[in-house]
């Protein structure tokens, strides 16, 4: 007798299981391609143990997805006004329907990522991303004869909605409940694709800051209206939420997100190896950028590039050579300056008043600049407080109230002239910093 249930093995979740109708999914040429593409870049030249890939994280996101689905869809944990907004709560059939058309999109919702995932997605053309090439890959040929082979079948554009969501796919119209069920995927709060991205790369890359008791989250989930004004009590939009009890392991969720940024993320190696990278590619690419049509995309992954890395760094007239032996040869710049409260207190714009004046001292190939800044803090979502009032939970946790926004500021410089600019800038830095104003100069 055929087996329908297959389990995956997984070292986050135990066990990931899914049916045939999915297991065609996996088996897909968009999907095993996932399993060449690390999920950090090249964070594993800073922690070795980061060398996990993105298919092993579609099928958590997956595994969450459903689990999420199942608890906000539980009759005794939506009300009636919520029941009346989401029609298809109500209808067996349908909530079946979702339900499927959820995990196909989890399962799905990364298969755009270019080789090294994010490291590299600048290199794409004008308007394109990692979501409009997963549009691309949910849409083709292959994966449309398997959304048509299911039971029942499903439509590819609630595919693409569920996957990507209405800020990646603002050409389609989103009902409520689809918007609910696109947030469970890639919902700034609670999206199960950050929650498993933050437990998986805490993981492997061997460090504890993005732990957090995700089983009590997803058990307090709910489907709430979204948080109003004070002279509303609230908006009929229904969003994602939690009830009070769940409340410290939201924190949790968005301290380990706050954390796994500041220490594994935006570490200094780790992004000077991303600088390195692209740098390599503007080269060593086809026209300095990647191609947008899916069956080229399906050609390349990490192992060719690092391929074209390790040959690029034996041969001196190689197109990036340069590039290559840094990263190969672990010659990467290193940081000479970072974002500093003090002297952003004396000029906000501190990286730009440094790294212009070393460029013209020493020349701008010997240095990169890196700078990222956190759009938005913590995200406001409604808490069901045990007296059944609603409030937003940047009222109810201090916590959150008070989450530092992410900003980091790099210069890095090449070795060979690190310590003299170093010096340089040490016996300059006061005076390149303070602002023209104070210099005298309209």
């Amino acid at each position: 007798m055929p087996k329908n249930i297959h389990e995956v093995r997984d070292p986050i979740h135990v066990f990931v299981r899914l049916d045939s109708d999915e297991r065609k999914v996996l088996d897909s040429r968009p999907l095993q391609r996932l399993r060449h593409i690390h999920q950090l870049a090249m964070s594993y030249l800073v922690y070795p143990g980061a060398t996990h890939k993105r298919f092993e994280h579609s099928l958590g996101v997956m595994e969450l997805a459903g689990r999420v689905f199942d608890v906000v869809t539980k009759p005794e944990n939506f009300s009636e006004k919520i029941r009346i907004l989401l029609e298809p709560i109500s209808l067996p059939d349908q909530l079946a329907y979702w339900r499927r058309v959820l995990r196909m999109a989890a399962l799905c919702h990364d298969v755009g990522h270019l080789p090294f995932s994010h490291s590299t997605e600048r290199l794409l053309p004008d308007a394109w991303n990692h979501e409009r090439l997963t549009r691309e890959f949910i849409c083709s040929e292959e994966m449309e004869e398997i959304w048509c082979s299911t039971t029942p079948p499903l439509r590819t554009e609630d595919v693409v909605k569920l996957a990507v969501g209405p800020k990646k796919a603002h050409d389609l119209n989103f009902t409520d409940w689809e918007a609910i069920l696109s947030e469970i995927i890639v919902g700034n709060a609670f999206g199960v694709d950050r929650m498993d991205y933050l437990l998986r790369d805490s993981h492997h890359a061997g460090v504890a800051y993005g732990k957090f008791d995700h089983y009590r989250l997803i058990d307090t989930l709910r489907i709430l209206p979204k948080p109003g004004s004070q002279e509303e009590e609230g908006s009929q939009e229904p969003v994602l939420g939690v009830e009070e009890g769940g409340i410290q392991s939201a924190e949790a969720l968005m301290l380990a997100r706050y954390f796994m940024f500041s220490q594994v993320y935006l570490h200094p190696v780790r992004r000077s190896y991303d600088i390195h990278l692209e740098d390599f590619l503007k080269e060593w690419l086809p026209g300095a950028s990647f191609s947008t049509a899916p069956k080229d995309h399906l050609k390349i992954t990490d192992n060719e590039i690092t391929v074209g890395l390790r040959e690029a760094a034996a041969a001196q007239e190689a197109r990036g050579h340069l590039h290559a032996r840094r990263i190969v040869r672990r010659q990467h710049f290193k940081r000479l300056y970072e974002r500093n409260p003090d002297d952003v207190q004396v000029n906000p714009e501190s990286g730009d008043a440094i790294f212009g004046p070393l460029c013209d001292k020493f020349g701008k190939e010997y240095f990169r600049r890196d700078r990222y800044y956190q759009q938005g803090g913590a995200p406001d979502f409604p808490v069901l407080l045990r007296d059944d009032r609603l409030a937003s939970s940047l009222s109810v946790s201090a916590v959150l109230k008070t989450l530092p926004i992410l900003s980091v500021d790099f210069i890095f410089a090449d070795r060979s002239i690190y310590y003299e600019a170093d010096t340089w800038l040490k016996d300059n830095r006061e005076q390149i910093i303070r602002p023209l104003e104070e210099e005298g100069v309209d």
